[in-house]
Order: structure tokens, then C-alpha cells, then sequence
């Protein structure tokens, strides 16, 4: 059984009083939670003093994308090894607004993860269409290319995770009924299948990220493929983000 993963992706938001508040609100919420793996991943400048703040819990940290080179002159960007020292277990790589606002290509992105899984770390590799070629019908086309294009089986399957993330979804309030986002994650597994083989197919987390809510992470987390969510807006949110963490929770305890 897979166990799940929830992972909170703070984008660019909260100062480092703010920050402090937050994980020592998540900390006192999540103490009595079990059976799910729990993650933020706070702008690069709170990485030290997060990691501090979540020393000793079940709270685990992450960053939100990496260089694909080890050091060099490359002004204002981070590589995987500074991550890793700051205490970093995963790096979320390829989030539509990098590929959109910063121009990362799948090239790119198959450079970064193998940054990260090279060094040791957990990747959260995002992938998802647009509005325009879902309803163009381009969706298991758009998901797939960019599966191919960056996944293979010279990547670690022990150290990749996938988060399906319908762009169309994301910091709009839309998301994705269960049954199409088990839909994707469904067509994610089989090519992962294709590429690993079934047995360790059925071992990478495939994530659902775009607009999960307390209110509709429990009908989200109860599909067979869906294995954690990527959170955006709502682990801003002490209440909300362990709302998820308890609806995950329980969903792993029903399967279990």
C-alpha cells in the first residue's frame, strides 16, 4: 500500500514571523495524525529556519525547484546541494508556473530532476494541461509528452513522485472531479508500467494538485490512483492544510 503524501507548496508567501506561526500551528494539529507523510515547501529564504522549526516532528521539507548544475556562476539560483544541506528531502520540479513564467522546458526539467534524484532527494515531478487542450481533446497527449520527456528508466523509481496538476485548476477554485483526475492518474500509472514494469509502477505516488480543499480532499483521496495532493492556497492556512493531512488520514486507514 501506498502511503499517502501531502505535500503544501507556499509559493511565494509568508515572511518568517508568519512562517514561524504557521508550522508551529501545523505541528500542534498534526501530532495526533498517522499513516500519511507530511511536507512544506516554503520559499528558499525560510529553508533554514523551517527546518528548525520542524526539527523533531513528523514535518518534513522540501523546495520549490533547483538548478540543474552543481555550482557555477548562476546568479540567484540554488543548487540541489545547498537544498540538501539546508535540510531538504524533496524538490518539487516542473510546476506549470515555472514551465510558464520562467520558460523551463522539458529538457530542462529532465536535467533538474536528475539533479535531484542524483543526489539523494525525493522529486515531485508536475505535470498537467490546459484548459484549452483538455477541451481540445489534447489532454492525454499534453500528460503524457510530458511524462516522456522527462521520465525514463534511467530515473530512480524509488525516488520519483508524480503530481498530475490540471493547470486549469490551480489558484482558480476549479478542480477536477474524482473521477476525471482518477482518470489521469490511471493513464500516469500505465505509461509508469510501460517504463518500470507493473510492480514498480504501482509503487510511485502519483499526486493530484489544483485547487484541494478540506471539502473536497476526502472524495479526491478515496480514488485508487491518487496517493497525496500537491496544496496550494490551503496549506497557507493552518486549519486547512491539517484538515487534508486528517481527510488523507483517514482515507489511508479505510484502505489499509
Amino acid at each position: 500500500m501506498r502511503t499517502p503524501l501531502i505535500a503544501g507548496n507556499w509559493k511565494m508567501h509568508k515572511t518568517l514571523a508568519e512562517a514561524r506561526e504557521l508550522v508551529a500551528e501545523i505541528r500542534e494539529g498534526v501530532a495526533a495524525i498517522s499513516g500519511v507523510e507530511i511536507l512544506i515547501c516554503p520559499p528558499v529564504q525560510l529553508l533554514f529556519p523551517m527546518a528548525k522549526a520542524v526539527a523533531g516532528s513528523a514535518i518534513m521539507l522540501g523546495a520549490q525547484t533547483a538548478h540543474e548544475e552543481p555550482h557555477g556562476a548562476f546568479t540567484g539560483e540554488v543548487s540541489v546541494s545547498m537544498l540538501k544541506d539546508a535540510g531538504c528531502s524533496h524538490v518539487i520540479i516542473g510546476h506549470s508556473e515555472r514551465r510558464v513564467h520562467f520558460g523551463e522546458t522539458g529538457a530542462l526539467l529532465a536535467k533538474k530532476v536528475r539533479a535531484v534524484t542524483g543526489a539523494g532527494l525525493q522529486v515531485i515531478y508536475c505535470l498537467g494541461e490546459t484548459l484549452e487542450e483538455r477541451e481540445g481533446g489534447r489532454m492525454d497527449e499534453v500528460v503524457l509528452r510530458q511524462l516522456e520527456e522527462v521520465v525514463g528508466p534511467d530515473l530512480p523509481a524509488g525516488r520519483l513522485v508524480i503530481a498530475y496538476e490540471p493547470i486549469w485548476a490551480i489558484g482558480t477554485g476549479r478542480t477536477a472531479t474524482p473521477e476525471q483526475a482518477q482518470e489521469v492518474h490511471a493513464l500516469i500509472r500505465s505509461k509508469l508500467g510501460s517504463i518500470y514494469g507493473p510492480a514498480l509502477a504501482e509503487e510511485i505516488r502519483i499526486l493530484y494538485g489544483g485547487s484541494v480543499k478540506p471539502a473536497n480532499a476526502s472524495e479526491l483521496l478515496a480514488r485508487q490512483d491518487i496517493d497525496g495532493a500537491l496544496v496550494g492556497g490551503a496549506c497557507l492556512v493552518a486549519g486547512d492544510f491539517v484538515a487534508i493531512l486528517s481527510a488523507a488520514a483517514e482515507t489511508s486507514s479505510v484502505v489499509g
